[in-house]
């Protein structure tokens, strides 16, 4: 597996250089749909064009590491382009990584049962399952106590290093990216368009119901694009916001924009 690069910063990717930007909705651990989108991708990448996994890579699906295997692959095989570099390919921290990263951390909750089943009940027990893992202990040792929980998480927490690159892939995570120019916000589900950017810390996970009805660009952002719809109503665009979710029954898209924004290509899976 190709390195991880330094980042210009621990919180946000830039997109540098663009010519275009494909931004893949919440995949949900479908390993095959996205193995298949992939391929379709493959065929249609230019020079110049810039891949954003808009979050949610894990969660619900029966093939969660197999998913984030397939993202490494592919990414390794981008960036392996002549001219390729690690930014070119840009990983967000949807609603599911970072319950997942909550939950590896169960042990300094101050009510860990109630995390537990808030997470449980939005897809984590997927991704628990697929790092070995068993819900059910999860919930004795919250029963149990602090150190229980820690012997847990700790247990989940090796399982992860012990898979190549998918500690990795959990440190590359960034809250959002953008182009260089300004022109263009990538996030996982939304914004608060009254708070700056650097505060909008848990928005650009569990923000979003109005994002669609902006009245104006946000900032400087011709145009901000998300991967999860809590509606999941696939991709639909309005002035100023772009949704791209299908569901985690529906189709898988990537859709390609120019860096003002505008819609230019899209592949289902």
């Amino acid at each position: 597996m190709a390195p991880f690069g330094p980042c210009d910063s621990p919180i946000y990717a830039v997109l540098r250089r663009s010519r275009r930007v494909w931004a893949i909705g919440s995949v949900y651990g479908a390993a095959e749909r996205l193995a298949s989108l992939h391929q379709k991708l493959a065929e249609r990448l230019l020079p110049g064009d810039r891949v954003v996994y808009l979050g949610n890579v894990l969660g619900y699906g029966a093939a969660v590491a197999e998913t984030v295997d397939e993202v490494l692959r592919f990414r390794a095989a981008v960036i392996a382009q002549p001219m390729g570099f690690a930014g070119d390919v840009a990983l967000l921290r949807g609603a599911q990584e970072e319950m997942w990263q909550k939950l590896l951390e169960l042990q300094f909750a101050s009510n860990p049962r109630d995390v537990f089943a808030f997470v449980l009940a939005q897809g984590v027990g997927a991704t628990i399952a697929a790092y070995g893992g068993d819900p059910r202990h999860g919930e004795s040792a919250c029963r149990e106590g602090v150190l229980a929980i820690t012997r847990w998480t700790s247990s989940l927490r090796a399982r992860v290093n012990h898979m190549q690159g998918h500690a990795q892939f959990m440190a590359a995570l960034r809250r959002a990216a953008f182009t260089d120019t300004g022109s263009l916000l990538l996030v996982n589900a939304g914004i608060d368009p009254t708070k700056p950017l650097d505060l909008q810390r848990d928005n650009f996970w569990w923000g979003g119901a109005t994002l669609l009805e902006l009245a104006q660009p946000y900032e400087s952002y011709q145009r901000v694009i998300r991967g999860y719809d809590r509606r999941h109503g696939g991709l639909v665009e309005s002035p100023y916001a772009v949704s791209i979710d299908g569901g985690v029954d529906g189709p898988l898209t990537a859709a390609c924009f120019d860096t003002s924004g505008s819609l230019l290509d899209r592949v289902d899976a």
